[in-house]
């Protein structure tokens, strides 16, 4: 009859349902009442799929770092705030519809701090998609190409967060800034946004280019934004000496 069941739970994939209720059946040491198992095989089938979504939506994200929200280094020359930085860790600024805009020299651990709050929210269940932008804006000239570029556009509106990291090394073109301000606005006021920069906010503005537009979009993103303004010098540069 065990077997029997067990090849249900297969076929029905359930499958962490089936590792558990086969750990279950191997161990002697544990002895189960009916209620316990059973809350037992529907947590363990529960964890299983939570844990498959999760490597689902970080798959589908292509972070550029492997980043956890507790490796983030707090010293006090970085100037990052570690209760802001915790604050996010909950997502809430998710659910708010709030940007981050991130901004430091090369190498102080932007990327790895916008990736580290992605990683966090794709944890908690929120679709999120990482882009460096300037290939975001090669692969949207792409898209108008070859007649995906709806497509592709829709798909950046339905992500609960967009990490766009490495703006601004480059100015923006006419059609660059006409899709910037298209993704903005789609975004503005129903999704969350996370930028990284090496230039500060106040730069971006010549970065964009064509005033009326960058003023648009500058007013989106910065207006229900949190700012995080690192300093100090390359965390890079910092590892290549201890090493």
């Amino acid at each position: 009859m065990n077997t029997q069941t067990l090849e249900q739970m297969k076929e029905l994939r359930l499958y962490g349902m089936y590792r558990a209720f086969t750990s279950a059946l191997s161990s002697q040491s544990i002895a189960y009442t009916n209620d316990e198992l059973i809350a037992y095989l529907l947590q363990s089938e529960w964890d299983d799929r939570q844990n498959r979504k999760i490597e689902r939506l970080t798959k589908a994200a292509k972070f550029r770092y492997k980043a956890v929200m507790e490796d983030i280094a707090f010293d006090a020359a970085r100037n990052i705030d570690k209760n802001q930085i915790q604050r996010f860790a909950s997502c809430q600024f998710i659910d708010k519809k709030e940007n981050i805009l991130i901004t430091g020299s090369t190498g102080t651990g932007k990327s790895y701090i916008a990736s580290a709050i992605g990683h966090q929210a794709c944890s908690l269940g929120y679709k999120v998609t990482y882009f460096n932008a300037n290939k975001l804006f090669t692969m949207l000239k792409t898209s108008k190409a070859d007649g995906s570029y709806i497509k592709q556009i829709n798909k950046l509106e339905r992500q609960d967060v967009l990490v766009l990291d490495d703006f601004g090394l480059k100015g923006l073109d006419h059609i660059n800034r006409q899709m910037l301000m298209e993704i903005i606005e789609d975004r503005h006021g129903k999704r969350s946004t996370i930028m990284a920069s090496q230039l500060p906010i106040e730069a971006w503005h010549q970065t964009i280019g064509e005033q009326t537009i960058a003023d648009a979009i500058l007013d989106r993103l910065v207006h229900t934004a949190h700012r995080i303004d690192i300093k100090g010098e390359s965390m890079r540069k910092k590892l290549r000496n201890k090493s």
